[in-house]
């Protein structure tokens, strides 16, 4: 049981002073998560002191690759909304 942190990573250090288990440390291109020290903070706290945190969608993935915070989940933007503006670019949706 562990997370993962992914590319998306804007290394904003918010995440590495909460975990309880120091597994979270910064590396190069973005942060990484020693598997071997994430509990994915089970018995200390109720929901993941990163996954609370985290400011950037789909940057922390749970152990079968999906997105903790999935895109649109902290921006309030539903996922079909954004692919429109993917395919279409912003000045089609504004």
């Amino acid at each position: 049981m562990a997370f993962e942190i992914v590319e998306s990573c804007v290394n904003c250090y918010a995440c590495e002073p909460l975990c309880p288990n120091q597994a979270i440390y910064a590396a190069s291109p973005h942060f990484l998560i020693a598997a071997d020290k994430c509990t994915e903070c089970v018995g200390d706290f109720e929901e993941a002191q990163c996954v609370g945190i985290c400011p950037i969608e789909a940057a922390i993935l749970d152990e079968l690759g999906r997105p903790l915070n999935p895109p649109g989940s902290l921006t309030g933007i539903p996922p079909a909304l954004l692919a429109r503006i993917d395919q279409q670019g912003t000045a089609a949706v504004l």
